[in-house]
Parts: structure tokens; sequence; C-alpha cells
């Protein structure tokens, strides 16, 4: 399948259509900007199958600006400091946490109780993908379906997900990694999927810092509002379209901002900005593999 069938297929899928770029700005760098989005997939798949990049070369903190709002040290201070409904007997602590590797963390998040989100699981969703993945994306956490089956983005949602990664020309287990800010599933008094609440974020948190730390990611998407303010410390008052357009670090590494595929069934106008987020972090991507040592 060529690059062009693929990124069809995905424009097709979201509702935007095979050109979507408004005929009065047709001259006004808009078209130049997707063309340079094609050229810039296949340099950087280019660059992918002829260099390893090793997690030491990648330099996130290159020309970056640094992350807008709220002090980074402020805001985790923040996360941390509230009150949890913890198991003590069976949490382990953060530092534990980031000495564990890959079977250890996900024996650990398959055993944690440390928040009251552990009573009606069906099963804990640790996260899939390749772990040697240079593309992270992190959502909200798994819903119905991913709670029976176990993984993250099985369901509809996940369909439009996988839509949006062709058109990266990415695929699931193939440098794609695949998580959420929390690993088991929230939902409101009636058993309806709901965002999940601060101090269940902050109970979740050492275990995507770790997932990160491990995976050396070259970067971060944020799919959906929550996911955001997680990954870079937000208050949870920030708006997501304050966030969107820019480049954040989160953890040391490039981070976009962009609508959960959730979202995108829900507001189908929002689906050309997706679109563009997309293109913000394949550039993003392109950047950093071409130059992983760059100061």
């Amino acid at each position: 399948m060529t690059l062009e069938h693929r990124r069809a297929i995905f424009l097709q899928e979201i509702g935007v259509g095979a050109v979507w770029v408004r005929r009065d700005t047709a001259h006004s760098g808009q078209t130049a900007d997707i063309d340079r989005v094609t050229d810039t997939i296949n340099a950087a798949s280019c660059a992918t199958q002829s260099q390893t990049v090793t997690p030491g070369a990648v330099n996130p903190s290159a020309t970056l600006p640094a992350p807008t709002g709220a002090s980074q040290t402020s805001t985790d201070a923040a996360w941390d400091e509230l009150p949890l409904a913890t198991d003590p007997a069976t949490l382990p602590s953060a530092a534990e946490i980031a000495l564990m590797d890959w079977p250890q963390l996900q024996a650990a998040v398959s055993a944690c109780r440390g928040c009251d989100l552990c009573q009606k699981r069906s099963q804990t969703v640790f996260g899939s993908g390749d772990r040697q993945a240079k593309w992270l994306f992190v959502g909200e956490g798994p819903g119905r379906t991913e709670d029976q089956q176990g993984a993250p983005f099985v369901g509809t949602a996940g369909k439009l997900l996988d839509a949006m990664l062709s058109a990266l020309n990415l695929q699931r287990d193939a440098n794609v990694y695949l998580s959420n800010v929390v690993k088991c599933r929230s939902t409101d008094a009636h058993g309806a999927d709901h965002a999940p609440s601060p101090q269940q974020i902050a109970v979740c948190k050492p275990y995507l810092e770790r997932q990160i730390a491990l995976l050396q990611p070259t970067v971060i998407v944020a799919l959906g509002k929550t996911a955001a303010q997680a990954l870079l410390g937000c208050d949870p008052s920030t708006s997501l379209s304050s966030l969107r357009g820019q480049l954040h670090r989160a953890h040391q590494c490039p981070t976009v901002v962009t609508y959960h595929p959730a979202y995108l069934l829900r507001k189908p106008i929002a689906k050309r900005e997706a679109w563009d987020d997309l293109c913000l972090a394949l550039r993003t991507y392109a950047d950093q593999t071409a130059n992983p040592s760059a100061e």
C-alpha cells in the first residue's frame, strides 16, 4: 500500500476527504505543508531503516519551547500531595517502581490496589505494542471493551486510532506503544465510562512514568485532555485547545497534544484539527530522528 493510499484511507475514515484545503488558501502555505509532511514520512522511514536511535542519543530538549501553562515543578507537587485512597501493603513506592523492568512493572500493575478503581475492574490494562518503540500514544484510561479484553484501544475508537497510525505510516506493535494514564476502567455511579479523578491519576502516575523511562520514546502523542494534563503536569482547569498546536515536553520528550479518538467520533468537526496535530508530531519525529544528537 502506497503512502498516498494510506493517507487517503485515513482522511476518508475521519470524514475529511481526499482534498480539504480551502481554495482561497491553496497558495498560503497549507498545501506546501501537507506536501512537506509526505516528504517527512519518507525521510523518517528512511532514517529509521538506516540508523538505530539509541535511548541515550535522543535529545528531546533541542530547540523545543518550554512547557506552557503553570510551572512543571509546582503542578507536579500539587498532584503528588493529593490524598490517596491507597493500600500501603500492596502499593510499591514510586522509588521501587522506578527500578522495575518490564515484567516487574506489568506484574505490579496487575496486583495494584492503590485506589478504588481496582474494585470494579475486570482486569488491568497495562499497555501494548513494541517495547522498543519510538512513538508513544497515551490515552485517558480503558473503556468497557478494553476492560474486558485487557488491551488498550480495542473498541470503535481504537479503529479510528488505527487509521490515524496508518496516516503516519505506522501500525500497532511496530515502532508504536499504546498506553493510558490509568490502568483500570473508571466509571460513574451508573457504570458508564468516566474521566479518572486526580487522586486516581496520581496513584497510576509512577507506572506511566516508568513506561516512558523504559521506552525512551522520540515523540509522545497525548490523546485527550486527561492524558495531556497528566503528562504535562497542567492544572486540571487547563483546556485542551490551549495545549494544541505547539510542542511541549513531558519527561524530557517532545510531546504533541491532540484529541482522543473517542472525542473525534463524537465531534467530527475536530478531525481536521487532529490531522494538523498528526502533521506536527510527524515533523517532530523526523527532526529528532534526523538529528538525534542536536544540541
